[in-house]
């Protein structure tokens, strides 16, 4: 009944006009879909969000780990599975926040993952771009661990490859022992593979990730491999060679706070530039969304208290380097940002119990993140995204009716 109330209070200003409102970030895998099956929860939660004219109720955002398409791909897939109309405005991957990271444009980047990832490194403004496929080309006698994979001698000379300036991580590659390989090679060359080690490089070049999720959810019955896994990987490797810590430029996606200041301006868009009160951010992930959002509420609230940001924080977020240069452009507004852990995905209640209970024995966090206890603990824990949207339709109505 209070929805139905909530539905008629807002559809005067439905598409999101009214300042002091909410705004939604749903997390994908795992809280609408498992591999390529909705779930059935989703279309039903998507349903509570439209008014008579098929507008939402609230700005909605689609912020999710995943890198290896382009947002128009995803949309289109989130239109398909939910039956509602999905913008690519309204899609966030865990890559988004690249475009505003402008001094690494005119740079030559070598970018690991699957998917068009030359292009869409050429989408988000990167000029000049490798593949791992063209570096194998070109330097033939470097990936030796698949005997029926090795590339052949081109008859003709090749183009030589300019230096490699910095790396872009996409996503978990098909191939992790060529990845592995190949950048062990960029970077213990200082973006020359041709050439032998330099194990006492003064300067490592620059790293970009995106996605750190140890593990995310599909349709098997517990959680897959994800990019932070294949990380782990690279960064033992790189520091059984060197003996020193691999360093990242930026850690983008979710918990990344970078990523948090960029959906929040993916909102505000929606919302015709009118700030948000709240927002609520829905996900299946302790480590990541569920960490994220309660780093950004931190952040917020030391916004609005006039306090400068730890560095720590910053750097979880994004790198200080790159934050600093971006900060001004992605100016965060929003009051509070509450996190919604469901457990349809990566959380899930233990067998036997009737609902379930935000603990984890391990945390899958990546290394350079600083885990508190009380950052991994949500303002909400629900059975399903059914019921986030209740609850969020719930908490607006109360305040609207208190207006």
């Amino acid at each position: 009944m209070w929805c139905a109330r909530l539905q008629q209070a807002l559809r005067s200003s439905s598409r999101c006009a009214a300042s002091g409102q909410a705004g939604l970030l749903f997390d994908v895998d795992g809280v609408l879909v498992r591999g390529g099956s909705l779930i059935p929860a989703a279309r039903r939660a998507f349903r509570k969000l439209l008014d008579q004219n098929n507008n939402f109720l609230f700005p909605v955002v689609f912020v999710t780990n995943a890198g290896s398409c382009q947002r128009q791909q995803k949309a289109h897939q989130l239109s398909r599975l939910l039956d509602i109309q999905i913008t690519p405005e309204q899609v966030v991957l865990s890559y988004s926040p690249l475009q505003m990271l402008r001094s690494f444009h005119d740079k030559c980047v070598l970018v690991s993952g699957q998917g068009p990832v030359r292009d869409i490194a050429n989408t988000l403004g990167f000029q000049k771009v490798v593949s791992m496929e063209q570096l194998r080309e070109h330097h033939p006698l470097l990936d030796m661990v698949d005997h029926n994979r090795r590339p052949k001698p081109s008859a003709a000379p090749l183009q030589k490859l300019p230096r490699i300036e910095a790396v872009v991580l996409f996503g978990e590659p098909v191939r992790w022992e060529t990845n592995l390989q190949l950048l062990a090679d960029v970077l213990l060359t200082n973006g020359s593979p041709g050439s032998a080690y330099e194990t006492q490089l003064s300067a490592q070049l620059p790293v970009l990730a995106c996605n750190v999720d140890l593990v995310w959810m599909a349709e098997a019955p517990s959680p897959r491999f994800g990019h932070g896994m294949f990380m782990l990987c690279l960064e033992s490797v790189y520091k059984k060679l060197t003996g020193r810590e691999l360093q990242y430029q930026a850690l983008l996606g979710k918990p990344g706070l970078l990523t948090y200041q960029y959906a929040e301006h993916v909102l505000r868009l929606q919302n015709h530039n009118h700030n948000l009160t709240t927002i609520y951010a829905i996900g299946d992930n302790l480590m990541t969304d569920v960490y994220g959002a309660n780093l950004y509420h931190r952040y917020l609230a030391q916004q609005h208290t006039a306090m400068t940001p730890p560095a720590r924080m910053i750097a979880q977020g994004a790198g200080s380097q790159v934050t600093t240069g971006v900060k001004e452009e992605l100016a965060s507004a929003a009051a509070q940002c509450r996190s919604i852990l469901v457990c349809t995905g990566v959380y899930s209640p233990a067998p036997g119990k009737e609902s379930c209970h935000a603990s984890q024995p391990v945390f899958h966090a990546h290394r350079d993140t600083v885990v508190e206890a009380e950052m991994v603990e949500p303002s909400y824990v629900v059975e399903d995204v059914e019921a986030a949207v209740d609850l969020v339709l719930q908490q607006q109505s109360s305040a609207t009716f208190h207006l």
